[in-house]
């Protein structure tokens, strides 16, 4: 199975694609969408939703697995984020991908076990499942590969129930 992991921004969109097949992963790519704070904030948005409409017709993955927002203050941060967040599902659901969010808690406990993980602690494990080498750059990109990961382990979880497995 083909999956783009995402962390959503306005800044950085973190994106990065796996394949997972035989509880195997191999990276296909990843990388990064940057929007300069300069810029209009309509523009940025245009920018992203364009950038990843490009990404998901080159990789062409069967699934999305976003990170859900949380944040605790900083509503307009918020608002931003979800906005930009909203055009990543648009693209998505026009390219006819289904989307799975996975909140920070739900990632780190895939990834590393331990819900309350650093992002360190993360960004390592996520390294070893992927086989990578080198920490990708920026963080946005390690985060969402990290998704995509998880996706991972939850779609396989999810397909046992479903024909009848206990895990």
């Amino acid at each position: 199975m083909k999956i783009i992991g995402i962390d959503p921004g306005y800044a950085i969109v973190g994106w990065g694609v796996v394949n997972y097949n035989n509880s195997q992963f191999s990276v296909v790519d990843y990388g990064s969408i940057l929007t300069s704070a300069k810029l209009d904030f309509a523009k940025r948005l245009l920018i992203i939703y364009d950038s990843l409409n490009e990404i998901l017709k080159r990789y062409g993955p069967m699934e999305m697995a976003i990170e859900k927002l949380f944040f605790n203050s900083n509503t307009k941060t918020a608002i931003d984020v979800a906005q930009a967040r909203g055009v990543v599902l648009l693209a998505a659901k026009q390219q006819g991908l289904n989307y799975f969010e996975y909140t920070p808690l739900q990632i780190k406990q895939s990834i590393t076990g331990y819900g309350r993980a650093s992002k360190a602690q993360v960004i390592e494990m996520a390294m070893r499942f992927l086989n990578l080498k080198t920490v990708p750059k920026p963080d946005d990109t390690a985060d969402a590969l990290a998704v995509a990961v998880t996706h991972a382990h939850f779609s396989f979880s999810r397909l046992f129930k479903l024909k009848g497995f206990k895990i």
